[in-house]
């Protein structure tokens, strides 16, 4: 059954208080504008007879083929390196942008002579990297396509091979996320649409690993959405051990729980989150705990990087002169975004929903970190489609996105030989605003709707917080600043002898004789 909802060319209203239908599925083309428009190349919105979900063509399966056929047009994208731009010439990989880092890895890292991860040094390392440089649970994903990998003929060949064999696992962890994105808010799968037809998605799903951890971040919502939150934490554990950003949603559940006073299911969730993480790592760090510690070591020693606005800093301000304090400049915007994402969770006028927070720090993340290389999109394509479903919004973002990503390799196109084929450094700094730009819209629109709820489309048919588990409905335990005082507000309205005394003001007495017609007589 689907469900029509407000178009939001329309003015803001109050939010419906009875709650959304039973049993309905909201259909995008419904509420909003752009999908509506997109819709029209396939016959118009659905009617009341196209029984979604209800046949063998449910959301899911819809979803999965979507984000194939996308997977696959980013697989095209990447034919000019996988037949020669890998291979051959310093600067083909970047002038057709079609660069990776999985098959230079493969030598790269010992994978080709067979060498263990994290227990054998990795091949001509530095001082600053002497074993593999991913978490523990990327690591492990990498060792198992090297053993599918063929072991018979040229390097090139192999590194193809390598290529395809990583491809194949990282597609199906695309439909893992795009699916578990859809259960997230199970009346809204079709919002899991934005991640599946994501450009970036098609350009960005192959460059690296980031995929493993984005598709056990997605599944870790999907359970925390079905109050599940034991499961919930064993994925972020999981996610946190293939990349480190997936620990940061622990901090919105924090403050949501706190909020709602749900500390047993936090409680949950952080036990479940720390038991899979050690799991995971402790063995490694029984074993080598040097190379176990590659990866933290190696993020902490590392300089400025690509895409950051610290490049900005110090190629534009301070000429190319290194910030000794650099980590702690990082670390110090870090906390107080999340000390700020914090003060909104408590003291929104509406308890925030967890995806839009999420998003939120995440984005923080990104926007604070040292190095933004063009696959960490893929971070917040997910987070995105829950915390603002609007195409519009999205398409912005987007299209910043997109032109960031030529960007970047059109300016090592133009440092990597004489010829400067490419953009120089100024027009590389402007495609790192439009990324910086693009971003911090879409962190503007989501603290627009947290502080102004009637401008949120989840919650526009009376909905509160459909991926929030446990956190659905429940009421306010603990509240500060705006939240508090409507909430004082409304316990002085429940004990006033009408509950509109504010509004009213206060009638005159009327003496005796002051009104029409003659006054009592007194009683005898």
């Amino acid at each position: 059954m689907t469900s029509s909802l407000r178009d939001e060319t329309s003015p803001p209203g109050p939010v419906q208080a009875d709650g959304p239908l039973p049993n309905t599925v909201v259909v995008p083309a419904d509420e909003d504008p752009v999908s509506e428009a997109g819709s029209e190349l396939f016959g118009g919105p659905p009617g009341r007879r196209a029984l979604l979900g209800v046949s063998w063509w449910t959301p899911a399966k819809f979803l999965a083929l979507a984000v194939i056929a996308v997977y696959v047009l980013g697989l095209f994208q990447k034919a000019p390196c996988y037949t020669d731009g890998w291979f051959h010439g310093a600067t083909t990989q970047y002038t057709k942008a079609c660069y990776s880092d999985i098959p230079h890895l493969f030598s790269g890292r010992g994978f080709a002579d067979g060498l263990t991860p994290y227990l054998d040094p990795i091949p001509q390392g530095s001082p600053d990297m002497q074993y593999l440089e991913y978490p523990v649970l990327t690591g492990l994903f990498m060792q198992v396509a090297a053993w599918l990998t063929t072991h018979s003929g040229d390097l090139m060949s192999r590194e193809q091979w390598f290529w395809m064999v990583n491809a194949g696992m990282l597609m199906i962890c695309a439909v893992v996320a795009v699916v578990a994105t859809s259960r997230a808010q199970r009346r809204r799968p079709w919002d899991a649409l934005l991640f599946a037809l994501a450009p970036a998605l098609a350009l960005n799903s192959t460059i690296n690993w980031d995929l493993l951890a984005v598709a056990l971040a997605a599944v870790a919502m999907a359970y925390w959405s079905g109050s599940r939150p034991v499961w919930a934490g064993v994925f972020i554990g999981l996610a946190t051990a293939a990349k480190l950003y997936p620990v940061l949603l622990l901090g919105p559940l924090l403050v949501l729980c706190l909020r709602a006073g749900k500390w047993k299911e936090f409680g949950q969730a952080f036990g479940g989150a720390l038991g899979a993480w050690l799991v995971v790592n402790l063995p490694i760090m029984l074993a080598n705990w040097k190379g176990w510690l590659t990866f933290y070591s190696f993020s902490q020693t590392r300089r400025e990087d690509y895409g950051s606005f610290w490049l900005i800093l110090m190629q534009g301000i301070r000429k190319g002169r290194y910030l000794d304090t650099l980590n702690t400049w990082i670390a110090v915007l870090l906390v107080l975004s999340c000390l700020a994402v914090g003060w909104l969770a408590i003291s929104a006028p509406r308890r925030p929903r967890f995806a839009q927070l999420a998003f939120l720090v995440v984005a923080a993340f990104v926007l604070t970190n040292k190095v933004y290389s063009p696959q960490y999109v893929l971070w917040l394509i997910p987070l995105a489609a829950l915390a603002r479903p609007r195409w519009r919004d999205f398409l912005i973002w987007q299209a910043c996105e997109v032109l960031y990503f030529f960007g970047v390799w059109s300016y090592l196109a133009y440092n990597g030989d004489g010829k400067h084929h490419g953009i120089d450094q100024e027009w590389y700094h402007f495609a790192i605003a439009l990324h910086l730009v693009g971003t911090l819209y879409l962190c503007y629109v989501v603290v627009r709707d947290i502080l102004h709820p009637d401008r949120d489309p989840v919650r526009w048919d009376g909905s509160d917080d459909p991926s929030g588990g446990v956190l659905d409905g429940a009421p306010d335990k603990f509240v500060l600043g705006s939240a508090r005082g409507l909430r004082e507000q409304e316990t002085y309205a429940a004990y006033a002898p009408d509950g509109d005394w504010l509004s009213k003001e206060p009638e005159p007495e009327v003496e005796p004789g002051a009104g029409f017609g003659p006054d009592p007589e007194p009683a005898k």
